[in-house]
């Protein structure tokens, strides 16, 4: 049986191993990667090293609805079935939480359009296809351990990762019982931007992480599809993958 996925934010850290892993697993990838020199070096040298054939690197905005519906209609056919849509895609920037002045605006609306509105986007514009499957579809969404503990890069970053987990929830309820729905939440993962913040602050998280390790990316690609293919009776849950670190 042939298989296909769709993740958003394909060439970061933890999308591109998520790639990987569903592509030695038989799956035909499509992922989405940013216009930049860059995005587009990085998505050229994962499509390299992809198991297997027909994958395709997706350049796309997609905070721009309009020119990301008119290039998935261009790159995925109509009648393509795709089993597995992941919501990979995010940004955020560090803002102490006492610095309200710092989070701008335009910082804002940037986190919620690509962490958010981007996630529902994708959902909309693939759920045709992902009724397609007869391969028990699924939407996950990664999400982060800040939904819960309020502890992250930024206020405005938290609560959209607690949307995420919510728009899981009602997706979950809304798409039943053809369709899946699922966060996984990661802790403090090794990752660029968490090696790029103070020292200190992530050596005080790892200490209070029972399992004393930042999360891998392929930590959380085994996730991501022991989620797909074994928890098949499981839909509107976050799935922790942060080991341990609500405990304290």
């Amino acid at each position: 049986m042939s298989k296909a996925t769709f993740i958003t934010g394909g060439v970061g850290k933890i999308g591109r191993a998520i790639c990987i892993s569903l592509a030695n697993q038989g799956y035909k990838v499509f992922f989405t990667h940013r216009g930049s020199e860059a995005g587009k070096a990085n998505a050229s040298a994962l499509l390299e090293e992809l198991n297997g054939e027909g994958h395709k690197a997706v350049c796309v905005d997609i905070t721009d609805h309009k020119a990301y519906e008119l290039t998935l209609r261009e790159v995925i056919d109509a009648d393509q079935a795709i089993d597995l849509v992941i919501n990979c895609a995010g940004t955020t920037q560090f803002v102490a939480p006492s610095d309200l002045d710092g989070l701008s605006e335009e910082l804002v609306d940037r986190i919620f359009q690509v962490n958010v509105r981007a996630a529902i986007t994708t959902v909309r514009l693939l759920e045709p296809h992902l009724q397609l499957s007869d391969n028990h579809p699924c939407i996950i969404n990664i999400s982060s351990i800040a939904a819960k503990t309020a502890i992250g890069s930024n206020i405005a970053y938290c609560a959209s990762k607690a949307a995420m987990d919510s728009l899981t929830m009602s997706l979950a309820r809304s798409l039943g019982p053809k369709i899946r729905v699922l966060s996984v939440s990661p802790g403090l993962a090794d990752t660029d931007f968490v090696k790029g913040v103070d020292t200190r602050w992530r050596d005080e998280q790892l200490d209070k992480t029972p399992l004393k390790s930042l999360v891998s990316p392929e930590q959380v690609a085994e996730a991501v599809l022991s989620a797909k293919e074994h928890l098949l009776f499981t839909t509107g849950a976050v799935i922790p993958v942060d080991g341990g670190r609500p405990l304290n």
